[in-house]
């Protein structure tokens, strides 16, 4: 009897088939992005249409399940602290990266950098940051797709209803029998991954593939060795340390979740996926529906990366030198913004903006690199996702020991 290949296995087939049929087409990336991108767009849109509900009801339906406010609150303050932890970690990484490859970023003549053009869009303060996260309408971040305050409104939501008591269950089974309906269409979507990949990762090579060789492969290659740094020592030691788990079992658990953030390049379209990975890892349901959407808006430990070694990448080339003060300034900076920044394609640019507005570094220096932003954005959004993972994996062990120990003393 021939054994079936799994989903994993037919994603890994469509990046890599995506990879040379984009080399193919090197020489005539007008092709791909005129009828294979299309199809590779309409699975993004798929995944994007499922987000909003997926979080909505995922959150609502973990919230109710974790049955307490105060575990809510528990499980809520862990998450976040572990994201700031290594988000600023992974700043830090990428701050020491760079800086032991800064000799080898040249600085631009000064024609050049008067020659550039970047309109940054405006980033918001952290007291406007505070405010939006808390809306005046009930549908409008819906429909934007405003994930911070749909975040907050699913845990109001699951909170009214556990505060409702005998009266908030029926409301309660409602919600639980939506988000199995919206699991089942996930479901539907994800078995298309491996199309929908193809065509992304084919159109993303015929396009940037001969635009990443040259003065910015070195810059790309620094970001690069940062992810792939911050996956092996941070997250290897926190899923091997903190959850128990072989890091090994984890990645080959969480690829398929990676490489569709890889392609996609948005935290947010790959959510559904992600979910699906950390359950199948042995996660509380109730816990990666609560974390991992929660992780898709304010844990950007990749774009971290990406801010600090695009910063002095930046600075080398308009002759700058940062201080210790300044790049303490960046990682705080960064470790922030992370917050208020949307887990959608091209975020990152908005939070490098304000990260160098921060430090005195010319904001039209992002002109530079965002030629090849959507190469830094792959390994940025995948790192991200993956970070979001280890979170999952560790506060469900936290949980499932706290519920073998509460059993005990109750026999």
């Amino acid at each position: 009897m021939k054994r079936k290949l799994s989903l994993p296995a037919w994603i890994f087939i469509g990046m890599f088939a995506g990879i040379l049929a984009g080399l193919c087409f090197l020489g005539n990336p007008g092709f791909t992005d005129e009828y294979i991108k299309p199809f590779g767009t309409i699975y993004i849109n798929l995944l994007k249409f499922l987000v909003v509900p997926v979080v909505l009801f995922s959150i609502t339906s973990g919230v109710i399940s974790l049955k307490d406010l105060k575990r809510v609150g528990s499980v809520g303050v862990r998450t976040f602290v572990y994201y700031m932890c290594t988000t600023a970690l992974a700043v830090v990484i990428g701050l020491i990266l760079a800086s032991a490859f800064k000799g080898m970023f040249p600085p631009l003549d000064a024609a050049t950098t008067a020659a550039l053009e970047y309109e940054a869009k405006e980033s918001p303060g952290v007291m406007q940051v505070i405010v939006n996260i808390f809306p005046d309408n009930l549908l409008k971040p819906m429909v934007n797709t405003d994930m911070l305050p749909v975040i907050v409104i699913s845990i109001l939501f699951g909170a009214g209803i556990l505060a409702s008591g005998e009266k908030g269950k029926m409301v309660g089974n409602a919600v639980d029998a939506l988000n199995d309906v919206i699991m089942k269409v996930l479901m539907m979507i994800i078995k298309i991954t491996p199309f929908g990949v193809f065509c992304l990762m084919c159109n993303v090579v015929a396009v940037n593939g001969p635009k990443i060789v040259g003065t910015l492969a070195l810059v790309i290659g620094v970001a690069y060795i940062g992810y792939i740094l911050h996956v092996v020592v941070v997250y290897g030691l926190s899923v091997k340390c903190l959850s128990g788990m072989s890091p090994i079992k984890f990645f080959k658990g969480i690829a398929p979740a990676m490489i569709t953030a890889f392609t996609t390049t948005s935290s947010n379209a790959t959510l559904p996926v992600s979910i699906e990975c950390c359950n199948n890892l042995g996660a509380e349901p109730e816990v990666s529906s609560f974390v991992l959407p929660l992780g898709a808006t304010i844990n950007m430990d990749g774009t971290a990366i990406y801010q600090a070694v695009a910063t002095i990448f930046i600075a080398s080339c308009y002759g700058v030198d940062l201080s210790l003060g300044d790049m303490a300034m960046v990682v705080l900076t960064a470790t922030l913004a992370s917050i208020g920044t949307a887990g959608v394609s091209g975020a990152g640019m908005i939070m490098l903006a304000m990260v160098l507005t921060t430090i005195g570094i010319p904001v039209e220096g992002i002109a530079i690199i965002a030629g090849v932003d959507k190469i830094f954005d792959m390994g940025r959004t995948a790192l991200n996702i993956t970070g979001d993972a280890t979170c999952a994996i560790w506060i469900s062990k936290q949980e499932q020991k706290k519920a073998a120990k509460k059993a005990a003393v109750a026999e």
